[in-house]
């Protein structure tokens, strides 16, 4: 039996509302993406805007103490050190077509009818073809749109004007002499820098503790101002060099010692006071393996235009193509209001 136009379009909206409404937003499973994890679980909502999304911002305070005595003159203060940071929002859109053509090849035909009306009953056939071909386009659909946009809140928005900025247009190799970030100059605002050290050398000696103590002592600084949320994602290299530093020192997990049978070898994985150093592979990907990238997560998340934020889109079928198309779409920004609590590093 036919499918009709309106028919088989129902089928293509539930394929689609399968794959992306199903508790998680974009779930990994392919390659993890811890970053992009973090980022869509700590998204926040704007309104509009021209343009930007704006935060303020402080650093620099003009108030102060002094003595008195008696009759002694004193002074007033009359403070001004509230700035703005600006973010771009960016619109940022992937789809799928299908066409007719590639149905009838896989063995559905389609009655071309616009109110719907046509056969209502189809054989299994035809059910389970639409939805194998359908779930593999919506399947590529929705991991290309996860690889896009992990890369996308990696990299620094030089590589398109077009997409949103991602973390490394704000956390920096060279803070104290990088151009304006948000609008704000961190040369002369010194506050506005985050934290980095891409010569971390720990030799050829794992248990000089090279790393392990720079961390140590770097994590006071990072916790020194607020109350941050840290994460760290690490490349491969960062955290076999932390992981032998460890071991070089006996550091094991005790799990599994007073049991029966096998024992587990492995090591527990790796946090520092709580903060958990994760793998990210994207950082290989991008030839990032020796870096580690510590973020405060309250101080950066993304911000989505309300009412579009994973927008679905059912484009009429074109009158001179026979093609169905889908589309999701999402209006929005990466921001930043405070960067002295984030930083990178890298060993060498």
């Amino acid at each position: 039996m036919p499918f009709t136009v309106l028919e088989l379009e129902n089928a293509a909206n539930a394929a689609l509302d399968f794959h992306m409404d199903r508790g998680e937003v974009l779930s990994s499973t392919i390659q993890s993406k811890p970053l992009l994890r973090e980022m869509l679980s700590r998204k926040k909502e704007f309104p509009s805007g021209n343009n930007n999304i704006t935060v303020r911002v402080k650093g620099d305070y003009t108030t102060s103490i002094m003595g008195y005595t008696h009759d002694d003159t004193v002074t007033y203060r009359n403070p001004a050190n509230i700035k703005t940071a600006s973010y771009p929002w960016k619109e940022i859109h992937w789809g799928i077509s299908c066409t007719l053509t590639e149905l009838k090849k896989d063995g559905i035909t389609i009655t071309d009818s616009a109110d719907g009306t046509g056969e209502d009953r189809h054989s299994g056939r035809e059910v389970t073809a639409l939805a194998n071909l359908l779930d593999d386009k919506v399947e590529d659909m929705k991991e290309g749109a996860e690889r896009g946009l992990n890369l996308m809140y990696w990299r620094d928005g030089t590589q398109d004007a077009k997409v949103i900025p991602g973390i490394k247009s704000f956390i920096v190799d060279a803070p104290s002499t990088s151009a304006a970030i948000g609008g704000i100059d961190p040369v002369v605002n010194t506050w506005w820098r985050n934290r980095a050290n891409l010569a971390i050398s720990v030799g050829s000696d794992p248990t000089a503790q090279v790393l392990v103590n720079f961390l140590q002592t770097e994590l006071r600084q990072l916790r020194r101002f607020g109350d941050p949320k840290h994460i760290a994602l690490c490349g491969s290299d960062f955290l076999t060099q932390l992981e032998k530093e460890l071991r070089a020192k006996g550091n094991y997990t005790l799990e599994g010692w007073d049991k029966k049978g096998a024992i587990d070898i492995g090591m527990a994985d790796v946090a520092l006071k709580g903060i958990a150093f994760e793998y990210d592979p994207t950082l290989d990907d991008l030839s990032e393996q020796a870096r580690c990238y510590i973020l405060d997560m309250k101080s950066i998340y993304p911000m989505m235009m309300q009412g579009e934020y994973m927008k679905k889109h059912n484009p009429a079928r074109p009158e001179d193509k026979y093609v169905l198309y889908r589309a999701v779409t999402l209006t929005g920004g990466l921001v930043v209001k405070q960067r002295n609590t984030s930083g990178v590093y890298k060993i060498v």
